[in-house]
């Protein structure tokens, strides 16, 4: 960059640097003249261009002496004072090369150090611009003159390492200076810290890290600086490459007695979480020697800190350590800060005294609270997600929550809220740790079976579950995570323990069931659902729907395959259950969990009622089955296949059948004409080939959807079932064919044409699935070796059966419908019949009203018409004379009438 100090003639004749100063008032040929005949505006300029900063560097360059030295620091502190109210950023480039110069001499003169720190001072000062695009045009230069601050760092003096994280600090100071320098105006007050991390001075700092390691105060400023960089995602990102995390974490247990070490160590750490990836973050602090770092470092502040700040610093570590401890690859339980951890989560409840926390005590002070829940949620992550754990670490796990009287402690909570004493938690504080470990104890109790069991925990729940339901004047807070919906009321407190009991019944264990089914749980669940149901009645909501799932579910589990469990359900069970089943179809997108209960619902009907006749018939009494047939009208594919097998397993009643073909839907809509449509609905999903009237067009492959077709032939062992048959399970088609088998195919009621043409198909659909798996095994051997003649011969002669079953349901669905056409056309000539009918009959009452007409207006017509009717009376006599027969005239005499 040309220097500021060029005037607008040519320079004066070099002169010997050592001799002539480079803010000689004698600069140019003379100190009047032209410079006193410029402009005002140019003030500022020609007080700038008197420093000639390509003068200074060329000085600093110039070789050592004693005399050169005072000359260099002469003209360096008259440097500094042109410059004091900040830097224009033309010339910031060769004011960092000045910088640089400055920092060489140090190595050797002590006396460049002063003039050194003055001018870092200068970088701190907002730059100046004179034209609003300057931060754009010299953007470049700029981010790479704020870098070489952060190279600076080499520089072996404390003194210039303190000044330049005085300098970074700055940066975000938005003061402005209190004198400008005229013509000019400060840059915009982020543009250094864009700048900054343009030029990746965070990056720089963080290797800076190593060279202060063993000099506190060095390194307080360095983090001070770090602190303030680390506010930005794009510093971070910058941090992690130079492996920002790993290294403040082994600084945390450095000796600092002011404790700022650890506070600006783990702010930084919290602000690379916040910005950066959060993955990477725990990766560099998942080494040994990392976790040894925090863990002493927190042990520290949990045994010796007894200020207010020490304790929010400690709940900052142990959510750092919550975070490793859910990376497996942290060496968490090799370095004992696993097992530390669970103890302090349990030394209050289970009073067992540990070495680990001797001389512990919890002051009951809300920082003290928040590490309690920290605790526990450390407990939650280390039960979760077994599968990410090598079995090793599982088991140790496992043995270290069951050594360290994790259940009791978790159980401890599981009993009716007591008024806390004067010296406890408060009310609030109480419920929202016992919610919270309610809810741990659902990740915990799975893992942990025996010790569930051994510490009588089903008992403990349903007794607590008894409270849940009772008059007890409790009033819940509901202020917490765990409390929502709780709020004068015990739902939260039923809804965490269900949560409970369904985590380990979901094992199917057949201890846990039965030590349950022992103590009354299904007499007791019926009446929760029934408490829970009536509450929905009065308001429904979210949470209210969840414990009314969770406890359809429980039953399922618990009846499923014991018929005396279902007998004990039966007619309580059914009548609670059929409200469920009820609902009303316009829930299901309200979003508050409908869906989920009316699945519940169904599978506890499958579960509780099918397979005891006493339930079974009993629901049928109650018209259940026409509440499916209801639910499965509304042709939705995610609950068809649910109800489609309860009606094939409810099909084995023999009552059943008749209930199923009473059934009328929407417009008189019959169960056999529901079930086709669903069938050909199915098929249009699948991508089945049929033409325009639902007829086969593949006589080969008549019911292979277009999925299926798409695959190739891949020879699979015997023992694994082909995709023809896996086909079977994937979609309605056989459920849809086995309930029509109960229902039988002839005198189905409802039905037209096109359902008879449909259910030719679904009539065969045994057959040619057969034909499917033949197929399919035919084109395995051709691809492994070629068959024999006798066998290719038979398997020629089983291929074209299932094409001849096809033609043969094709010639059917043909006949139906040319039969079909032949009705339609009789009753079209019919209807014609009926019309000509009614056309001719219009022209015989037009044609007699005429007549009538004609008559009354024609006297000649009328005597006409009088004879007409003599002679047809005549004509209508007998000819032969009745011996002795009375002759009645049928003149009437004195008639005056034309009618």
């Amino acid at each position: 960059m040309s220097s500021l100090a060029e005037p607008p003639a040519s320079r004066a004749p070099s002169r010997s640097p050592a001799r002539t100063p480079a803010l000689s008032p004698a600069s140019g040929p003379s100190r009047c003249g032209g410079e006193r005949r410029r402009n005002a505006s140019d003030a500022g300029d020609t007080q700038l261009r008197s420093v000639d900063l390509n003068h200074v560097i060329k000085l600093l360059e110039d070789s050592d002496s004693k005399d050169l030295e005072r000359e260099q620091l002469k003209t360096l502190k008259k440097v500094v004072k042109r410059f004091e109210n900040g830097l224009p950023l033309k010339d910031l480039e060769q004011i960092i090369e000045i910088l640089n110069l400055c920092a060489e001499k140090m190595n050797e003169q002590e006396a460049f150090t002063e003039p050194l720190c003055e001018l870092i001072k200068l970088c701190g000062l907002p730059f100046q611009k004179k034209k609003s695009s300057d931060e754009v045009s010299y953007s470049v230069a700029v981010s790479k003159s704020i870098a070489q601050l952060g190279y600076l760092m080499r520089v072996p003096s404390s003194q210039v390492r303190i000044q330049i994280c005085k300098c970074i600090v700055s940066f975000y100071n938005t003061e402005l200076p209190r004198k400008l320098l005229s013509g000019y105006q400060p840059t915009s007050a982020n543009y250094k810290i864009q700048m900054a991390e343009l030029g990746g001075l965070a990056e720089t700092l963080v290797l800076s890290l190593a060279l202060v390691e063993n000099q506190l105060t060095e390194k307080l400023w360095v983090l001070k600086a770090l602190q303030h960089l680390s506010s930005s995602g794009v510093n971070c990102r910058l941090m992690m490459k130079a492996q920002a995390a790993s290294r403040l974490c082994l600084y945390l247990n450095g000796v600092d007695p002011s404790g700022q070490l650890v506070f600006r160590s783990s702010e930084i750490l919290w602000n690379l979480l916040e910005n950066t990836s959060k993955e990477e973050v725990i990766n560099q602090l998942s080494s040994l020697e990392c976790v040894h770092a925090l863990k002493d470092v927190f042990v520290d502040l949990l045994m010796h800190g007894f200020r207010h700040y020490d304790r929010q610093l400690r709940n900052d570590l142990l959510v750092i350590a919550t975070l490793l401890a859910e990376n497996p690859a942290a060496p968490m339980i090799e370095s004992g800060f696993t097992k530390l951890l669970i103890v302090l989560a349990t030394f209050t409840e289970v009073k067992i005294p540990n070495p680990l926390v001797k001389g512990l005590k919890l002051t009951y002070s809300y920082e003290d609270f928040e590490m309690k829940k920290l605790l526990f949620n450390v407990i939650g992550v280390l039960s979760k997600d077994p599968c990410a754990l090598s079995l090793s670490l599982f088991v140790l796990t496992l043995q270290l929550l069951s050594e360290n009287d994790v259940m009791p402690a978790l159980l401890y909570y599981v009993k009716p809220n007591q008024k806390p004493g004067f010296h406890d938690w408060s009310a609030a504080q109480y419920e929202e740790l016992q919610l919270h470990a309610i809810a741990i104890l659902a990740s915990v109790a799975p893992f942990l079976v025996d010790k569930y069991l051994s510490c009588q925990a089903n008992t403990l729940l349903l007794v607590f579950l008894e409270w849940c339901v009772g008059q007890d004047p409790f009033f819940g807070q509901g202020n917490s995570f765990h409390g929502t919906g709780g709020r004068g009321n015990k739902l939260a407190q039923m809804r965490y323990s269900l949560r409970v009991l369904r985590s380990v019944v979901s094992l199917y264990d057949d201890a846990v069931n039965l030590n349950l089914c022992d103590q009354g749980a299904i007499s007791q669940l019926l009446d929760i659902l029934k408490y829970a149901a009536n509450k929905s009645k009065e308001k429904e909501d979210a949470i209210l729907l969840e414990i009314e799932a969770d406890i359809l579910f429980l039953l399922s589990a618990l009846c499923e395959n014991d018929l005396h469990r279902k007998e004990l359900f039966s007619y309580e069970g059914v009548d609670i259950l059929i409200p469920f089943i009820q609902i009303d179809p316009k829930k299901l997108y309200s979003g508050l969990g409908h869906n989920r209960l009316l699945f519940t619902a169904l599978d506890c009907l499958w579960s509780c009622v099918i397979g005891c006749y006493i339930a079974e018939d009993y629901f049928l009494e109650k018209q259940g089955i026409f509440l499916l047939l209801d639910l499965l009208a509304l042709k939705q594919k995610n609950l068809s296949n649910i109800i489609l097998g309860i009606l094939v397993e409810f099909c084995d009643n023999p009552k059943t059948p008749s209930h199923i073909s009473t059934w009328r839907g929407e417009k008189d809509q019959t169960a056999a004409n529901l079930l086709i449509q669903l069938w050909r609905q199915e098929e249009l999903d699948l991508g089945v080939k049929r033409d325009q009237y639902g007829r086969l067009v593949d006589m080969k492959r008549p019911i292979a959807s277009s999925f299926q077709k798409q695959q190739e032939v891949i020879p699979i062992p015997a023992n694994c079932p082909s995709f023809a048959i896996m086909e079977i399970s994937e979609n309605i088609r056989a459920k849809l064919y086995s309930l029509l088998c109960k229902l039988g195919f002839e005198n189905l009621p409802g039905l037209s044409a096109k359902d008879f043409v449909t259910l030719a198909i679904i009539r065969r659909y045994i057959d040619f699935k057969v034909g499917e798996v033949w197929n399919e095994l035919c084109a395995e051997l051709k691809e492994e070796f070629r068959p024999v003649g006798l066998d290719e011969e038979a398997l020629k002669v089983i291929s074209e059966v299932s094409e001849d079953t096809g033609r043969m349901v094709a010639a059917l669905q043909t006949e139906v419908l040319e039969s079909q056409h032949h009705q339609e056309i009789q009753e079209e000539q019919k209807a014609y019949k009926n019309i000509q009918a009614i056309h001719k009959q219009k022209e015989m009452v037009n044609k007699s009203w005429e007549n009538f007409l004609t008559r009354t207006s024609n006297y000649e017509a009328l005597k006409k018409a009088k004879r007409l009717q003599e002679k047809s009376i005549e004509a209508s006599r007998c000819k032969s004379k009745t011996q002795n027969g009375a002759v009645h005239s049928t003149d009437i005499k004195g008639l005056g009438t034309t009618v």
